[in-house]
């Protein structure tokens, strides 16, 4: 495709992730109240206070809250639109590959907003526990949200590398020997981007993402390698039959 069609597809799938995030967004608003309430309850239960400090900042706490939720509930389609941007043409087979990667990615997504909301608690508890007890934790809503989604974020997005990895590979676009050869810088960028979504450097939340992720890129990293080597053994098993064709004097299709 040329660069202007490229442009032009790309435009065309953000205005529809942009419509799948519009129409979540409305439902979010639904589900505004109950979710800040699970939003906010770790910092009850770590001993901090919420506190709004203007009269507008309900109102953009609730359109805040409405499109990580409309982030979450059309992630089946924005992260479809990804995969087809990145894979034009899509034919059969590759369909079923979007498709595979779209039934991993959702639920890989949901398990790191899961995983990012288990840690919050722990993180609250030890940063609060710091304030002396001569003070009072009045935290306003925005900060704490902010670093709130921001957590969550990071969790559930850096779930979807692996499966994108494995996505490039199924389709030949990226052999298992280059990510074997840069493992290191891999190992290292995922340890980089938990410790920048551990909240202050928390350790603890630095390894709780770190972990799954390395085991996660290990499993992937396999996987494309006996993917390599099963298409190897095809191509091999086709170009024996192709020579034995020719030899026959057949004609090879």
């Amino acid at each position: 495709m040329a660069l202007k069609a490229h442009l032009i597809e790309l435009r065309n799938r953000l205005f529809i992730s942009l419509g799948a995030l519009f129409l979540a967004a409305i439902g979010g608003f639904f589900l505004y109240r109950p979710v800040l309430g699970l939003l906010l309850q770790p910092l009850k239960d770590a001993g901090g206070m919420a506190n709004f400090s203007t009269a507008v900042s309900p109102f953009d706490i609730m359109i805040k809250v409405s499109l990580f939720l409309a982030l979450i509930m059309a992630s089946p389609v924005w992260l479809y639109e990804l995969w087809a941007f990145i894979v034009p043409g899509l034919k059969k087979k590759e369909k079923r590959t979007a498709l595979a990667f779209i039934g991993a990615s959702v639920p890989l997504l949901l398990l790191g907003v899961y995983l990012g909301y288990w840690v919050l608690p722990h993180a609250l508890i030890f940063f609060l526990g710091l304030t002396p007890d001569i003070a009072v934790n009045l935290i306003t809503v925005p900060e704490y949200l902010s670093f709130v989604l921001r957590l969550l974020l990071a969790f559930g997005l850096s779930m979807i590398i692996p499966v994108l990895l494995v996505g490039l590979n199924m389709i030949g676009i990226l052999p298992g020997r280059i990510i074997v050869k840069n493992w290191r810088i891999t190992v290292f960028l995922i340890c980089l981007v938990a410790a920048m979504a551990a909240p202050g450097g928390d350790a603890l939340t630095m390894f709780v993402l770190a972990g799954p992720l390395l085991v996660l890129f290990a499993a992937a990293t396999v996987f494309c390698l006996v993917n390599d080597k099963r298409r190897a053994k095809r191509r091999l098993e086709q170009e024996q039959e192709n020579e034995r064709l020719i030899a026959n004097g057949e004609s090879v299709d």
